[in-house]
């Protein structure tokens, strides 16, 4: 069995739950059926040393659309730290910055150790696939490190009145395909089943060798026939474990997808594999 690996955690302390994205916590919970409390570093450390498995904990940054704080990088750089046993860092930057963003990736690998990167693209109302951002792809592609971006719907204002600003258009999985094809030496990991454009992000998996995905965001009862066979077979060296955590829980993850009756080998890639050659561990 390999070192299981969670390639999809938000860190449930106050300085994401609360202060980041405070104002949608009641419909993420609302979305996600239950409710979700805010730990300490240290219990949630523990949560993660008890499954045995590491975590890809996840800063955030999307100021220019919601003008909330971030969740810094140099934040989750010193949890990983602290934790060097349980927690792999990835930053975040604001694609809206510009230069300043560059600026900030550059240190967050080079000086703070951060691994790679996440963007959501409804949070942060930005198109991947606009030129305007080829500038912080190409610094990215140049540091050795991947993207992970979010594809498909997202709790984030869902049942609000509209939506709580949030456009699904934004996450459409085909604006990754275009990023793919530009900047073939950057790993790209979409993250979630893509509903409902599902379809669209098995075919690009398929045809970018730079293009990964997720299994995060989603009990795996409610994956989509098409992705749940496709795990199983072309993409079982592309699909990674991934919970989403707080919000939906790794426990019930593993059970579920004990459920679905996968071969031991896909299991292993899946849950471990895949995510620490894609990471260099």
């Amino acid at each position: 069995m390999p070192q299981i690996i969670d390639v999809h955690v938000h860190p449930p302390t106050h300085e994401y739950l609360e202060d980041a994205i405070g104002p949608w916590m009641e419909q993420l919970e609302q979305f996600f059926h239950r409710p979700i409390p805010v730990l300490d570093e240290e219990s949630f450390a523990a949560e993660y040393r008890a499954l045995g498995a590491r975590a890809v904990v996840l800063a955030w940054d999307a100021r220019t659309k919601t003008g909330r704080p971030n969740v810094t990088n140099d934040w989750v750089a010193d949890l990983a730290r602290r934790y060097s046993d349980v927690f792999i860092p990835f930053a975040s930057v604001d694609p809206h910055r510009g230069e300043d963003a560059i600026r900030e990736a550059v240190r967050a690998v080079n000086e703070l150790g951060c691994r790679g990167f996440k963007f959501q693209q409804a949070a942060m109302a930005f198109r991947p696939s606009d030129r305007t951002f080829d500038p912080l792809w190409n610094a990215i592609q140049s540091l050795g490190v991947p993207c992970l971006f979010h594809v498909g719907t997202t709790g984030m204002g869902a049942g609000m009145p509209g939506g709580g600003g949030i456009e699904l258009d934004f996450v459409r999985p085909i604006y990754l395909d275009s990023v793919a094809a530009r900047f073939p030496e950057l790993t790209i990991i979409a993250a979630h089943p893509a509903w409902p454009w599902t379809d669209e992000m098995i075919a690009i998996a398929l045809h970018k060798p730079n293009v990964f995905i997720d299994l995060s965001g989603w009990a795996p009862k409610y994956w989509p026939l098409a992705l749940k066979n496709e795990v199983g077979g072309r993409l079982r060296h592309k699909a990674m474990f991934g919970s989403d955590y707080p919000f939906l829980r790794p426990e019930r993850w593993f059970r579920e997808f004990d459920e679905l009756g996968y071969s031991q080998e896909v299991r292993d890639l899946v849950l471990g594999e895949n995510a620490a050659k894609l990471l260099g561990l």
